[in-house]
C-alpha cells in the first residue's frame, strides 16, 4: 500500500534524478531509499524506472505513480493551507528582506507561488543595505529574512533553506583552472570581485581568507553579471553560488573550481520571530521556498 512517505520519495526522484539526491532530500540513507523504492515496486510488481539510467527514466507505472504523488501531496497541501486560513483568518502581511544578491532568482518565483495559495497576505520587499538584517525582525520592519548564518539570537527562529557549494569562479584562460581545487593561498596575488557588502557576511572571507590571514586587493560589483563579466574579462576572481551561475558554466562563460578540497559549503535560513513562525502563512512561505528551489536550482542539499 502506498503511504505518504513513498508519495516523497517518488517526488524526490522525480526532482533530483537520482537515488543518492533523493535520499539526502528525504533524509533517509540511499540504502532505506532502495527498499522503499522496492517496496513499492513489489507491490505493483513491475518496475518503477530503469536501472543504471542517468538521469532516471521512469516505466509508464513510474510515471503514473509519480503524477499520482504529485496530485496526493498538492491536494493535502491545498487542505492544510485550507485550515490554516480557516484557523488563522486570511489577512496578513509578509515583509521579505534578503541578505543575499543572488536570491531573487528564486525568491521571485517563490513569491509567485505563496500569492497564488495567500491571495489576501500582502508581500512587500524591504530595500536597502542592512548592516544587520536580522535586526529588523525586532524592529518590526520586516517578517522574514534571508540569511547565510544561523546565529543563537532570542526570540529568533532560524526555519533551514538549503545548502549549497560555493565554488571559486576564473576567467577561461587563468592559470590557476589547472589546479583541481584552491586554497587560501591561491588568493593573494588575486582581485577578489564580490558583491558591496561587509566581510562577515562573505562566506570566502570569513570562513576561509581571514582565518588564514589572506587578505587580497578587493572590488565590488552590485550585479551577479558583472561580477560574472569582470571574471571573464580578467579583472578578477569571486566565490558565487553554483546555482546561481550554472548558466555561465554550462555555456563555459567562465570556469569554477572547488575551493578546498571538499569544496566550500554555505547554509541559506529565513529569520522570523518566534512569534512570526507560529503565524500559518509565514510557514507555508517557508515551506513554498523549500519546494521551489529544491524543483528550480541545481546541486543543493537538504539543510538539517
Amino acid at each position: 500500500m502506498l503511504e505518504l512517505r513513498h508519495l516523497e520519495t517518488l517526488i524526490a526522484l522525480a526532482e533530483s534524478g537520482s537515488l543518492a539526491a533523493a535520499a539526502s532530500r528525504v533524509n533517509l540513507t540511499q540504502s532505506a531509499l532502495s527498499h522503499q523504492v522496492k517496496a513499492i515496486e513489489s507491490h505493483y510488481e513491475c518496475p518503477l524506472f530503469e536501472r543504471k539510467s542517468t538521469p532516471l527514466r521512469w516505466t509508464p507505472v513510474g510515471e503514473r505513480l509519480v503524477a499520482l504523488a504529485y496530485d496526493i501531496t498538492r491536494a493535502l497541501s491545498d487542505a492544510n493551507r485550507e485550515v490554516a486560513r480557516l484557523l488563522d483568518g486570511r489577512a496578513g502581511q509578509m515583509r521579505i528582506a534578503v541578505e543575499c544578491h543572488s536570491c531573487f532568482d528564486w525568491l521571485m518565483p517563490s513569491m509567485d507561488v505563496f500569492r497564488k495559495n495567500w491571495e489576501e497576505v500582502e508581500q512587500d520587499l524591504v530595500s536597502g543595505f542592512h548592516p544587520d538584517p536580522v535586526d529588523l525582525l525586532n524592529e518590526n520592519r520586516a517578517d522574514v529574512v534571508i540569511v547565510s548564518r544561523k546565529q543563537r539570537r532570542r526570540g529568533i527562529d532560524f526555519h533551514p533553506l538549503f545548502r549549497y557549494r560555493m565554488p571559486a569562479i576564473l576567467g577561461k584562460k587563468h592559470s590557476l583552472t589547472k589546479k583541481k581545487h584552491l586554497t587560501a593561498r591561491d588568493f593573494t596575488n588575486e582581485t577578489l570581485i564580490t558583491y558591496p557588502i561587509p566581510d562577515e557576511r562573505l562566506d570566502l572571507v570569513r570562513r576561509v581568507l581571514s582565518p588564514a590571514k589572506v587578505f587580497p586587493e578587493r572590488r565590488t560589483a552590485t550585479l551577479t553579471e558583472a561580477i560574472l563579466q569582470l571574471v571573464a574579462s580578467g579583472r578578477g576572481v569571486a566565490a558565487l553560488p553554483a546555482w546561481a551561475i550554472q548558466p555561465y558554466l554550462d555555456r563555459e562563460y567562465v570556469i569554477s573550481r572547488p575551493i578546498g578540497k571538499d569544496g566550500l559549503w554555505c547554509e541559506l535560513y529565513a529569520a522570523s520571530t518566534s512569534a512570526g513562525s507560529a503565524t500559518s502563512y509565514l510557514l507555508d512561505f517557508v515551506q513554498t521556498m523549500r519546494d521551489v528551489c529544491f524543483r528550480q536550482l541545481k546541486g543543493i542539499e537538504v539543510l538539517r
